[in-house]
């Protein structure tokens, strides 16, 4: 007790910034602790479930299972080194002064180029540009060994080393053509904002998320990915079909060839009010997939790049089954859950900018990062939304968490009641094979981590249905 009562004298003594300063420190490694905690107690899972549980008898081959269970083992120990490495790094940066010696060389940087101490959008933009250029360096050796080692080792990767890097220096120069126009937009606001920054600051995040959000799959994801709309024929009819009679406003159906990247299948639809558009990966569609056919002649540079090597056949769905996963995603729509995302979404970030506009001017947060002289705007956004709003980002990520899978189980029971209850259920079977899911898990870490229902809830809810 008196030990305990001495640390409490001694904490009360210390001046607000270094209390503020430790606090963060302590909170990052709690948070940290926590999902390792979580992490092993899923691997404990992944090691000691070595044979398919009897309810999965029907669902799951032993072979698949063991390709299953040992792909996400290897998973998991990866996100555990990785982890621990940028947990460390971040301890590192905060200790050894890494922001407020960023921020000086960017200074230094502008200067030169004739951009006075003045100039604080133009620092600001270095800094940005100094920042996410280390973080892509020092990311660049594990999304690697995740490519080339464990994706690869599973036969989920279809990238050769060149196709790699290609597409990581066009992701950072997208990032970087939207990013900094963005940043030096936002600062400006907030510097010419006045008392009531925060909603003009709100309204310009919430246009650009939208825009963002408009143009995303017809402009920039086709700079990463070949989109073609999906050829006429059955499936496209049914489709079609299936859109009018919940009144999906379908304008087009793409087909993205995913297969020159990964194996992992997916599907989603995008766009506002009357102009809707649906995107399957072509890893998704049996018919379809790249994975599953010999090269065609001609291909161009990046598909030969991608294609000179042997690929895993994949499975895929059935036009049924694919309806079936389409009827899913149409779930969200038809049940507002998109709508009620973004105002979630939103509500969130109006209530972070507002605590941010009180905030902002509390000096002893910019001393707690080293920052005595100056506040700079983008300095304090980043200590205020990344570390001082931590407690509150981590209990706002397990509520969106548990919401998204109610919103799962909602989105099923839609495509259950447009009859697709039979196909969805052989559907997310193949899925799961597909991407090597593991059906068994902890209940904590489930509960915690998994946006989705495990499988075997999911299964269970349209067993019944299927029965009938």
């Amino acid at each position: 007790r008196g030990t305990m009562a001495s640390a409490g004298e001694l904490w009360a003594e210390l001046p607000t910034e270094k209390r503020i300063f430790c606090s963060v420190l302590l909170f990052s490694w709690a948070v940290y602790l926590w999902e390792a905690f979580l992490a092993h107690r899923q691997r404990r899972v992944y090691r000691t479930t070595t044979h398919v549980p009897r309810e999965l008898g029907q669902i799951m081959d032993s072979e698949t299972f063991e390709k299953s269970r040992l792909y996400q083992l290897d998973k998991s120990t990866f996100s555990f080194w990785s982890g621990l490495y940028s947990e460390v790094e971040g301890t590192i940066i905060l200790l050894c002064g890494g922001i407020p010696f960023l921020w000086n060389l960017s200074g230094q940087i502008s200067g030169r180029a004739g951009f006075g101490p003045e100039y604080e959008i133009v620092q600001s933009l270095v800094f940005l540009l100094l920042a996410t250029f280390f973080s892509a360096v020092t990311g660049l050796p594990w999304s690697l060994y995740n490519t080339f080692v464990i994706e690869e080792k599973h036969g989920f990767n279809q990238q050769t080393l060149g196709f790699f890097f290609k597409d990581a220096i066009k992701k950072f120069i997208v990032t970087q053509c939207i990013l900094l126009p963005v940043t030096s937009l936002l600062l400006y606001i907030i510097k010419i904002g006045g008392d009531y920054f925060f909603i003009y600051a709100w309204l310009f995040t919430l246009v650009v998320s939208l825009v963002l959000v408009t143009i995303y799959a017809d402009y920039i994801a086709p700079l990463f990915d070949k989109f073609i709309p999906l050829p006429e024929g059955e499936l496209k009819q049914q489709i079609e079909t299936m859109a009018k009679s919940i009144d999906f406003p379908l304008t087009k159906v793409y087909v993205v060839e995913g297969s020159k990247r990964s194996s992992h299948s997916n599907a989603y639809f995008y766009g506002f009010f009357k102009n809707k558009r649906i995107v399957l990966f072509d890893t998704l569609l049996e018919d379809y997939s790249a994975l599953n056919k010999e090269p065609a002649e001609g291909e161009d540079d990046e598909n030969e790049e991608t294609k000179s090597k042997p690929k895993n056949k994949k499975q895929g769905c059935k036009n049924e089954e694919v309806l079936a996963v389409l009827g899913h995603e149409l779930g969200h729509w038809k049940l507002g859950h998109t709508v009620k995302n973004i105002i979630i979404s939103q509500m969130n970030s109006f209530l972070c900018f507002f605590l941010f506009a009180v905030l902002i001017g509390r000096k002893e947060l910019f001393a707690a990062f080293g920052f005595y002289d100056t506040q700079p705007t983008l300095i304090g956004l980043m200590i205020i939304f990344q570390f001082i709003f931590s407690p509150y980002n981590e209990v706002l990520s397990f509520c969106l968490t548990v919401l998204s899978r109610r919103f799962e189980f909602q989105a099923d029971a839609f495509a259950k009641e447009l009859g697709k209850a039979k196909d969805l259920y052989s559907a997310l079977i193949k899925l799961n094979k597909d991407n090597l899911g593991f059906p068994v898990s902890d209940w904590i870490f489930s509960m915690w981590h998994y946006s989705h229902p495990p499988l075997l809830e999911r299964l269970q809810a349209l067993k019944d249905a299927k029965q009938d």
